[in-house]
């Protein structure tokens, strides 16, 4: 691998260069708050390494760059190698800044400028990006999920087809679908094998009554923050957390937004099991819904309950005490 200059490196956002990347599957647009001009390089190894050297030849402060689905990956991964500042950020958020600036148009350079001056004038905190190995982790439960979803449509077809030839075809999908999933299943077993800190992980969480593999496994693989946030961070962090909409006298509806779509659709699954045996949420939810609370506010609020349970537990190294136990089981 191409090696870089350190010369381009700082210790702190004091001083150095702010620089954003716009990604398209074919092309990286480099913008820098300081300058006016905007680069292009193609989204290739020899790109990329364009790109590492333009950046490296003067301090930088921080690069940001904007989530594109996994087009991204192959530059952070070079950015994070070099030791770099690098910063990822959900393009909602980008857009809702550039909105602020009142830059409406939008264009792959204007973006990367915009990227760039979020980058200066938020400052977003830098986080430690995923290892190889856990990304392989997080794409295995990717694909999962996806086999999953493919399941239940099939199985949704099946109950409103008559034909046997239509049902026929259908099982033998289903019974395709059944096999990778399988096949997924094991190969997640045994990445988890792999590493003692996720095993604790997972015999950790599924401690938790109604939480199962999968439900601890999304959370290895998406939230790896999990115990090491306070319960405020992490409730915002993965967007379960209320969020006060109140204007001098008036008193919003506390709402919940934004955050990580695949780790509340885990905590959803886990609040759904839970309100049906776990001996602490079942009764907090009984308590929300016989004060009038609709469904979808009593679940979220579950949902952050069993997230904030979970933190602890993690932090503290703990498996999960039901309320009527009084000996503590640590690990």
């Amino acid at each position: 691998m191409e090696e870089h200059s350190t010369k381009g490196r700082v210790d702190s956002q004091s001083s150095g260069l702010f620089w954003g990347v716009d990604i398209a599957a074919a092309k990286l647009d480099l913008g820098c708050f300081a300058k006016s001009d905007v680069q292009t390089f193609e989204n290739s190894d020899a790109g990329i390494a364009a790109l590492l050297t333009r950046i490296c030849a003067e301090p930088v402060a921080l690069i940001v760059v904007e989530a594109t689905g996994g087009y991204e990956t192959p530059l952070l991964v070079r950015l994070i190698e070099a030791a770099l500042p690098v910063v990822l950020i959900n393009p909602r958020q980008l857009r809702a800044f550039a909105t602020a600036l009142g830059e409406l148009a939008k264009t792959d350079a204007i973006d990367a400028r915009v990227i760039a001056r979020f980058g200066h004038d938020v400052r977003p905190q830098v986080r430690p990006f995923p290892t190889e190995k856990q990304r392989l982790f997080g794409d295995l439960a990717a694909r999962r999920r996806q086999l999953i979803e493919l399941r239940t449509a099939e199985k949704n077809r099946r109950q409103q087809a008559t034909q046997p030839e239509l049902l026929a075809s259908i099982d033998a999908v289903i019974r395709v679908l059944d096999e990778q999933l399988a096949a997924f299943e094991a190969q997640i077993q045994g990445q988890i094998q792999t590493d003692l800190n996720w095993q604790q992980r997972a015999h950790i969480m599924q401690s938790f009554k109604g939480i199962g593999g999968g439900t601890s496994h999304a959370l290895i693989a998406d939230l790896p923050e999990l115990g090491q946030l306070s319960h405020k961070q992490i409730g915002k962090l993965v967007g379960v957390a209320p969020l006060n909409r109140d204007s001098g006298k008036q008193r919003g509806k506390r709402v919940t937004t934004g955050g990580r779509s695949t780790v509340r659709s885990a905590l959803y699954m886990a609040a759904f099991n839970s309100i049906r045996c776990n001996p602490a949420i079942r009764p907090f939810y009984q308590r929300l819904r016989q004060a009038g609370k609709s469904f979808k506010v009593a679940i979220t609020a579950c949902m952050h309950k069993i997230l904030t349970i979970l933190n602890a537990m993690i932090r503290d190294n703990k498996i999960w005490i039901a309320p009527d136990e009084t000996i503590p089981h640590s690990t």
